[in-house]
């Protein structure tokens, strides 16, 4: 929303939610609750101290060339509300101690992959779940709201605590090769930012190579696909391994040499010609956070609902159904006060 819309609906001048804003002039409470309608947002949040904010340049978004200022604004600002959040988990949990190795921004994307995943011990084997396999190493997963539908992913650092936001809204295996390219620009690219060219980013380049080499080891390729890849119905019986699209498959193999390049070209027509490029057949289960699952099964035994936590953080239960995959949904108490019963996390309470 623009300042000139929001003054508009708010009632006052474009100037003076610019003010607002600028800190020059604070709001009377008639307009803060103005203000506060008019956004959908608590007066608690509007009138609360500063919050932290993620910034472009120390943020990396996938597919950066498209995005305007306007959309990783709007995203950034989902950043924000999950700072808030997550600031309040962790006086209640223990965070998840990191483990992600720093490597060298001269180093070959794809050997880089290989090293992660040694320095991890996934040997070759394909990854079952992308979201889980980032928790269990300590990076903090959020997923965006609709309205950031233009938005791929995008990741952050934030006091040494990495950040990974996934479009939940594009399809799944999309958002699993998201995941692995944000995980590229954490250890590759650490406080790269989005100030790189937008026309011909080395660092995407260097995202899309470490993704693909991630998601589909080279070994674990020629082991199992033979040259008998004619068509793309053969790309769909293969992608299932990788949990990738069919697109994503027909670059690796072209990438380590299984197909050449005139066969990825044909595939490439075909896949437009069916309308692949944007929903491809036989989609994976969408992948989930396992540890947002977690809490919210605590903070439900607990009798914390989720107006609690918006009211405890100024943060509004649709923004918190929006960051945690929609699973916030289930932080309600039935009946007269009786907690619905669900299995005990395996988490430690701190106080």
């Amino acid at each position: 929303m623009s300042k000139k819309g929001l003054g508009e609906i708010a009632g006052v001048s474009t100037n003076t939610v610019h003010r607002y804003e600028t800190g020059k002039i604070t709001p009377s409470e008639e307009n803060l609750q103005r203000l506060a309608t008019s956004l959908d947002f608590p007066v608690q949040f509007l009138s609360g101290s500063d919050v932290d904010q993620p910034r472009r340049d120390n943020a990396s978004f996938r597919g950066l060339a498209s995005k305007t200022n306007v959309v990783m604004d709007a995203a950034l600002a989902s950043g924000t509300l999950a700072y808030i959040f997550d600031d309040w988990i962790s006086t209640r949990y223990n965070s998840i101690e990191l483990d992600l190795p720093e490597f060298s921004a001269n180093v070959d994307p794809q050997l880089a992959a290989v090293f992660l995943r040694q320095h991890w011990q996934l040997g070759e084997k394909p990854i079952e779940n992308m979201i889980h396999l980032l928790e269990a190493k300590g990076i903090k997963v959020f997923s965006l709201a609709e309205n950031n539908k233009d938005i791929d992913a995008f990741s952050v650092w934030r006091n040494d605590i990495p950040y990974v936001f996934l479009n939940r809204f594009k399809s799944a295996e999309r958002s699993r090769y998201d995941a692995a390219h944000e995980l590229c620009h954490l250890c590759l690219h650490k406080h790269g930012g989005a100030s790189a060219d937008k026309k011909n980013s080395p660092i995407e380049k260097d995202a899309q190579a470490f993704a693909g080499a991630f998601l589909m080891p080279e070994a674990d390729i020629r082991s199992t696909v033979n040259t008998s890849v004619y068509s793309i119905d053969d790309l769909l019986k293969y992608k299932k391994r990788w949990r990738v699209s069919a697109v994503a498959l027909a670059y690796r193999l072209l990438e380590v040499g299984v197909i050449k390049s005139s066969r990825s070209r044909s595939f490439y027509v075909e896949m437009s010609r069916r309308g692949w490029l944007k929903n491809e057949p036989n989609e994976i289960p969408r992948e989930q956070s396992s540890l947002w699952q977690q809490i919210i099964d605590d903070l439900r035994e607990n009798g914390i609902a989720k107006s609690d936590i918006a009211s405890l953080t100024g943060v509004p239960v649709q923004e918190l159904e929006s960051l945690l995959f929609g699973l916030a949904n289930m932080l309600t108490i039935d009946g007269e006060g009786v907690r619905t019963p669900s299995r005990r996390p395996n988490l430690r309470l701190v106080e």
